[in-house]
C-alpha cells in the first residue's frame, strides 16, 4: 500500500491537503537555525508523520504530548479537540493506477459519541479499526503480530525506533514477541500461543523457586509417610476410649474445617507469592529511577555544549525520558496487582470465618467433658492432621506447578519442532533479503550489512551485523534506511503484502554524502515512498530540494496554521 494523500480539515475548511508521490517526499522546515533557537517552537514537520500514524490507529497523543520528554502543548490539544479537526489518509495499492484499490481512513480527536473513526466510510469501534486495517493492508487477520507491531518499522518518529533498526517495539516486549514479528516479516507463520507459554513457564519456575525455600517435593513425601504412620497410631489409641456419637461427629466436622483452613491458607500463600513477585519487579523498576546530582552533570553538559554547539538535549531531558520509560513499565508490570489484592482479601475473609467455626467446635468438644488422656490424644492427632494438611497443600501446589510446566513444555516442544522444520526456509528467506540489504548498505555508507537469525534457546533472535564493524549514530540511521528500503524490495520479490511508504525522522544525522546518495539514487530504485521531515539548512547544497518537496513549513506557516 502507498500513501496518496493526507488531509487536515476543520468542518468544510481544508487546512492542509498534502499529496504524496513515489520516491522522495520532503517536508521542509524553512526556519533558520536562529529562528528555531529564538522561538523554541516546532513548525510541525514531524507532526505530519504522527498524523499519518494516528490514521493508522496511533493514539494521537504524541501530536500534542512529546513522547520523549512528556511536555504538553495545551494549545495544540485545544485546537484539535475544540475545532473537531478531522484527519484523512488515503492509501492506494498502486499510485499509477486511478482504479486501484484504495483505503480511506478518517479520524478525529474526540471521544465517545463525537468520535470519528471510519474506514471507507464505515464507522469502526476500537477493536474493529486495527483489525480491518490489518486485513486490508497486510492481508491477514492473525491476532499476532498486532497491527501496531506490523506498522512500527515503517514509522520511525520516536526514540526507540530511531535508535533500533529491528527491535522497534516497546522496551518491555519479550524475545518471543519479536520472534513472531520478525518471522512474519519474512512470511513465516508462527504459533500465536508461544509468547504466552514462555511467559507462563517463567512464572511457574519462579513459583517453584519460592516453594523450594519451604520444602522440596521428596521432603514432603517422606514427611507425609511419617505423619500418616503416627496418625494411624493415634487413631487406634483414640478408638480405645469409649466416647459418645456426638463427640465423634463433631470431631469429624472440626477436621473437615481444619482441612479447609489449610487449603485456604495455602491459596493465600500462593496469591501472596504472586503479589511478592510483582512487588519485587516493581521495586527493581523503582530503584532504576535515576538519582543523579543534576547540578554536577549540568556543569559537564555546559562544557560539552561549549565543545558541541549542536548538542540538543539537556541531562534533565534525558533523565526525564529515562524515568518516564520506567514509569510506563511500572504500569505494565503492576496492572494485575489490584485483582490479586482483592482476591487475597476475599480468601482472608473466608479463612477468618473457618477459624471462627473451628473455635466454636473446639469449645463444644471441651464442654463434652472428654477425659484428659483422650483430650491429649485428640490434640496430638489434630496437630498431626494440621501438619498433614499443610504438607498435602504444599504437595498439591508442587504437583499443580509440575503439571503446568510439563504441559507448557510439551506445547512449546511441538511449536518449536514445527518452527525448526521451517529452519531452512527461514535461512533461505534471510539470504534473499541480504542480497538487497548488503547491496544498498554498501552503496549508501560503504559497509556490507547483513541480517542473521539463530535459535539456540528455541527462540529465533534476529541480529544485524556488518563486516566492517559497528555503525555510529549517522551509520545507524543509514543502516535503518538500508534495512527499510531493502525490505520493500524483498517483500515485493516474494509478493508479501507490506507498506510501501517509509517515514523517517532525524535524517540530518546521516552524513551529507550519504544523504545525497540516498535522495538522488538509491530510493529511486525502490518501489516505495520515502517521507522525510528535514531542515532546509541541514541538507547538502547540491540537492534539488524543490523537485522532492511536498510541503514547506516555517515559523510563519506552521502545519496547523495557528
Amino acid at each position: 500500500m502507498f500513501l496518496k494523500k493526507l488531509q487536515i480539515r476543520k468542518d468544510d475548511e481544508i487546512i492542509r491537503d498534502i499529496l504524496f508521490r513515489k520516491g522522495i517526499n520532503l517536508i521542509v522546515d524553512e526556519s533558520s537555525s536562529k529562528e528555531r533557537t529564538s522561538t523554541g517552537n516546532s513548525v510541525g514537520k514531524t507532526t505530519v508523520l504522527r498524523l499519518i500514524d494516528f490514521c493508522l490507529n496511533g493514539d494521537g497523543k504524541n501530536i500534542y504530548i512529546d513522547p520523549e520528554f512528556k511536555t504538553h502543548n495545551r494549545a495544540i490539544e485545544s485546537f484539535l479537540k475544540e475545532n473537531n479537526i478531522i484527519v484523512t489518509a488515503i492509501l492506494v495499492s498502486d499510485l499509477d493506477d486511478e482504479m486501484s484499490e484504495q483505503i480511506i481512513i478518517e479520524r478525529n480527536f474526540l471521544s465517545r459519541k463525537e468520535k470519528i473513526q471510519r474506514i471507507n466510510g464505515q464507522d469502526r469501534n476500537n477493536a474493529e479499526f486495527p483489525e480491518k486495517l490489518q486485513k486490508l493492508i497486510f492481508k491477514t487477520d492473525s491476532e499476532k503480530p498486532t497491527f501496531k507491531q506490523l506498522k512500527s518499522k515503517n514509522i520511525r518518529d520516536e526514540k526507540n525506533k530511531l535508535v533500533n533498526t529491528i527491535r522497534v517495539l516497546s522496551p518491555y516486549d519479550s524475545d518471543g514477541t519479536y520472534e513472531t514479528l520478525h518471522l512474519f516479516w519474512f512470511g513465516i507463520d508462527t504459533n500465536l500461543s508461544k509468547d504466552k507459554l514462555v511467559r507462563d513457564h517463567n512464572i511457574e519456575k519462579r513459583i517453584q523457586s519460592r516453594l523450594r525455600k519451604e520444602n522440596n517435593l521428596p521432603q514432603i513425601n517422606q514427611a507425609l509417610i511419617i505423619i500418616n504412620r503416627r496418625i494411624d497410631e493415634l487413631i487406634i489409641q483414640k478408638d480405645s476410649f469409649n466416647v459418645n456419637e456426638n463427640y465423634e461427629q463433631d470431631l469429624r466436622e472440626i477436621n473437615i474445617i481444619r482441612e479447609k483452613i489449610n487449603r485456604t491458607t495455602t491459596e493465600i500463600l500462593r496469591l501472596n507469592l504472586r503479589k511478592e513477585l510483582i512487588l519485587e519487579s516493581k521495586n527493581d523498576l523503582e530503584n532504576s529511577f535515576a538519582e543523579v546530582d543534576i547540578e554536577q552533570i549540568r556543569v559537564l553538559y555546559a562544557r560539552a555544549k561549549a565543545l558541541i554547539p549542536d548538542l540538543q538535549k539537556s541531562f534533565e531531558d534525558t533523565l526525564k525520558f529515562h524515568n518516564g520509560m520506567i514509569d510506563m513499565k511500572l504500569k505494565f508490570v503492576t496492572e494485575e496487582l489490584p485483582g490479586i489484592v482483592e482476591e487475597i482479601s476475599l480468601m482472608s475473609s473466608r479463612q477468618e470465618k473457618l477459624i471462627s467455626q473451628e473455635k466454636k467446635l473446639s469449645v463444644k468438644l471441651v464442654k463434652l467433658g472428654a477425659i484428659e488422656e483422650l483430650q491429649a490424644v485428640i490434640e496430638e492427632l489434630n496437630s498431626f492432621y494440621e501438619k498433614k494438611g499443610k504438607l498435602e497443600e504444599q504437595k498439591r501446589s508442587w504437583n499443580v506447578s509440575n503439571s503446568n510446566i510439563k504441559k507448557i513444555e510439551d506445547d512449546l516442544a511441538k511449536i518449536n519442532a514445527d518452527l525448526n522444520s521451517k529452519h531452512d526456509l527461514i535461512q533461505e528467506r534471510i539470504a534473499e533479503f541480504n542480497v538487497f540489504f548488503s547491496d544498498i548498505s554498501s552503496r549508501l555508507d560503504g559497509v556490507h550489512s547483513l541480517l542473521s537469525a539463530d535459535n539456540p534457546d528455541d527462540v529465533y533472535k534476529f541480529t544485524i551485523g556488518n563486516i566492517e564493524g559497528n555503525p555510529g549514530t549517522g551509520g545507524k540511521k543509514s543502516q535503518m534506511a538500508s534495512f527499510d528500503l531493502a525490505y520493500v524490495k524483498f517483500a515485493d520479490s516474494i509478493e508479501l503484502p507490506c507498506l510501501h511508504f517509509i517515514l523517517q525522522d532525524q535524517i540530518e544525522n546521516v552524513h551529507s554524502n550519504q544523504i545525497t546518495n540516498l535522495l538522488t539514487e538509491i530510493v529511486s530504485e525502490v518501489n516505495c515512498q520515502y517521507i522525510l521531515p528535514v531542515l532546509r539548512d541541514k541538507l547538502p547544497e547540491d540537492i534539488d530540494i524543490a523537485s522532492m518537496e511536498i510541503l514547506s513549513l516555517s515559523q510563519a506557516n506552521k502545519l496547523f496554521k495557528i
